[in-house]
């Protein structure tokens, strides 16, 4: 053929793939459910599809864009033909292939790798100001393939840092996650389900995509008005909350206890035993969706882990703690109160039955000669370790719990119970962070009662100051006052240099204010509101407009968990979910959770207007993300820890090994959100609530047993 002759042809195709292809087109090998499909469709595409990658290449026009999906992810990697890049290139088909077996640039035989804790970094600056290099984006559960390229797009490491890499891609493993191949990109791993993998940021996913969609088909004007989305906060950020809407956000919250099956039942006890082994990894895949639930007479597991699939199911935490046990019958009893649902009070009483029957108050815990008499195990794992902070509040849940259901039943072993942690409280008021049962045999309870020790640090040490003063003011048992006063002194006589933090100065400043609450309940002075406002204002400094309150690092010579010192430390210990002060993250499972229930309680001691103002906003913003999902049963009607408040969508760092940015906790969480929503619904105060206690009753005689010589 001549070149005249190969001209005109040349000129025949090109006007036949005008007349069949537009930039508004594009060809699929994948399903289409597929996130990328479904979005594209919403954006004015014309989607046609092929059954496989080698009738694609067979069949479509010349100078189409063509997208090869990887639907069997990541069970299956893509196959493609032989010759199918080269034919590409001829064909002139600009294209997207993820996941595929063969591609340039693949290491031979190289085994497809599955990450955790890795994330995907900008590694360039192909996607222009909107997302320069070093940004993070999530992608989670990645499987990926081994490969080699000289400029990706994007690449995979193990960083910290919340939105952008602070320490670069230094000191560990990198690997290229979507690169650039002649007229096509390939992705390692599968991208196109971004919705159901749960991806975040969403804006910094949508600026990916409209970059890779502007290159394979010349389209700019894309709108993300109709992004996928699987699960999100129930309302936006401008929406008007109401009382209703207040209400069926506490009846969402303890259903959620039965639609997680976080109540274990008897038939996969094993399950649970299986999972939850010694305690010190006790996580594993989702309770299946087939089994039963239990009544909380087996108890009630702690909630999601932060690890999330590949199709964005969760990763469980199966295991029981104490505190756990009681926070969940005080949300259920609360819940059960407001709603007049008496199934919500009989799994209450189960709740707390169970920690008196499991081995959380067996052995030396009930026997009277025992120094660790009366304590409550830290969980069914640990129950020879004492936290006094879990100790404390599993004790005010079982109190709530009883108040809202109008009994008195276990009176007595709560007596018991603050006695117990009052008994091994030092002269100063303080316990340190936990005691062993060994120590306490060794010792005896005296040694512990008569240590001269200080610890400023509210997260472990003042819920139970604020339990001995709530004692006191039912029994006029003086000792109680005084050491719980001694103690918030010299805390307060120590803010804010000397006090100590563990994963942010913002969870210790929400922790003091219950007992400083309660403190001017007893002796309303003008020093004991002085210390209260110090500390609520500083706090509500940090409260925007929304409600929510950011998250903030201490001194950096008194923190436990401080911001992630490199890439290698990420996820090897407890952590913020910030890394520098300013972030605009909220914590759910540290701060605001325990900040909603004790600023109810300065408001209403005090009654000062700005407190219930801050209240109020809380309550909102706590309604407004509360999760909402139809897909992820599971998690329809929780609170994930982290909350972006600026982007109205969960995500932060997630380095902390154990509680991430998406674990969720019926307890410590759920619990105290739940209660204090309902107490915030009737205007009411814990401390209002459980006045008409009748806990003395019992307090000379367990004091005879306990504290004869110190009454």
């Amino acid at each position: 053929m001549d070149r005249c002759k190969m001209g005109i042809l040349a000129l025949l195709l090109t006007a036949m793939a005008c007349a069949t292809v537009t930039k508004k087109t594009v060809y699929v090998v994948g399903s289409a459910e597929n996130d990328l499909v479904i979005w594209l469709s919403s954006e004015g595409f014309q989607v046609e599809f092929f059954p496989d990658a080698q009738s694609a290449m067979e069949e479509i026009p010349i100078a189409a864009t063509l997208l090869v999906l990887a639907d069997h992810y990541p069970e299956e990697r893509v196959s493609v033909p032989d010759n199918f890049y080269e034919e590409m290139v001829e064909k002139d088909i600009r294209y997207y292939v993820e996941f595929p077996q063969r591609a340039p640039g693949l290491i031979p035989d190289g085994k497809v790798m599955q990450n955790r804790l890795e994330r995907a970094v900008v590694a360039g600056n192909h996607f222009g100001q909107q997302l320069p290099a070093m940004r993070i984006l999530g992608v989670n559960d990645c499987h990926l393939i081994p490969a080699e390229a000289t400029d990706p797009l994007l690449v995979l490491a193990k960083v910290a840092g919340l939105d952008t890499a602070p320490y670069g891609l230094s000191g560990v493993p990198v690997h290229p996650l979507l690169v650039k191949s002649e007229a096509g990109y390939i992705a390692l791993t599968k991208l196109s389900d971004f919705a159901k993998g749960r991806f975040g940021p969403q804006a910094h996913w949508q600026e990916v995509w409209a970059y890779l969609i502007e290159q394979l088909t010349g389209t700019r004007d894309l709108t993300f008005a109709s992004w996928p989305r699987y699960l999100q906060p129930t309302f936006e950020e401008e929406a008007e909350v109401t009382q209703a809407d207040k209400q069926s956000s506490v009846a969402k919250g303890v259903t959620w206890f039965t639609k997680g099956k976080f109540y274990i039942h008897k038939d996969w006890k094993e399950r649970w035993l299986t999972y939850q082994g010694d305690g010190t990894n006790p996580v594993g895949p989702p309770v299946p969706r087939d089994f039963p639930v239990g009544d909380g007479s087996e108890g009630l597991l702690e909630g999601h882990s932060s690890t999330i699939y590949y199709d964005g199911s969760q990763q469980y935490r199966y295991w029981i703690r104490a505190d756990v046990q009681g926070e969940g019958a005080f949300a259920l009893a609360a819940a059960g109160s407001l709603l007049n649902e008496p199934n919500h009070f009989s799994r209450a009483e189960n709740l707390i039955d169970f920690i008196f029957q499991e081995n959380l108050r067996s052995g030396p815990r009930n026997e009277p000669d025992s120094a660790a008499f009366g304590l409550i195990g830290w969980s069914h794992t640990h129950p020879h370790v004492y936290y006094g902070d879990d100790n404390a509040r599993a004790i005010l849940g079982i109190l709530g719990a009883m108040a809202f259901m109008e009994r008195e039943t276990w009176n007595q072993e709560m007596t018991e119970a603050i006695l117990a942690n009052f008994r091994t409280t030092g002269k100063n008021g303080f316990r340190k962070n936990r005691l062993e049962n060994p120590d306490l045999q060794r010792f005896g309870w005296k040694h512990f009662w008569n240590r001269d020790i200080v610890n400023p640090a509210p997260h472990f040490e003042s819920w139970m100051w604020a339990l001995y003063l709530w004692l006191y003011d039912k029994t006029g048992y003086e000792p109680l006052l005084q050491k719980a006063k001694t103690a918030i002194k010299i805390t307060m006589d120590a803010y804010p240099e000397d006090w100590l933090w563990t994963n942010g100065i913002q969870q210790e400043r929400a922790r003091m204010i219950l007992p400083l609450a309660w403190l001017v309940r007893i002796e309303d002075r003008p020093e004991h509101r002085a210390w209260l406002d110090r500390v609520v204002s500083k706090l509500l400094e940090n409260q925007v407009e929304s409600g929510a309150i950011r998250e903030e690092l201490g001194g950096n010579d008194k923190g436990r968990y401080g911001r992630t010192k490199s890439n290698e430390a990420y996820g090897l210990h407890e952590a913020p979910l910030i890394f520098e002060n300013g972030d605009p993250i909220a914590d759910m499972l540290y701060t605001i959770n325990f900040a909603f229930f004790s600023l109810n309680e300065a408001a209403h001691a005090t009654g000062n207007p700005r407190y219930h103002e801050a209240v109020e906003k809380l309550s909102d913003f706590l309604t407004r993300v509360q999760v909402k999902s139809e897909r992820f049963e599971d998690l329809d009607g929780a609170w994930f820890r982290a909350f972006d408040y600026d982007r109205w969508e969960y995500w932060a760092s997630n380095a902390d090994v154990g509680w991430g940015a998406w674990g969720t906790l019926t307890g410590w969480t759920q619990s105290w959100i739940v209660a204090t929503q309902v107490l915030v619904l009737r205007d009411q105060s814990y401390w209002e609530l459980t006045r008409g206690s009748k806990i003395d009753r019992y307090m000379d005689e367990r004091l005879n047993l306990m504290l004869e010589e110190y009454k």
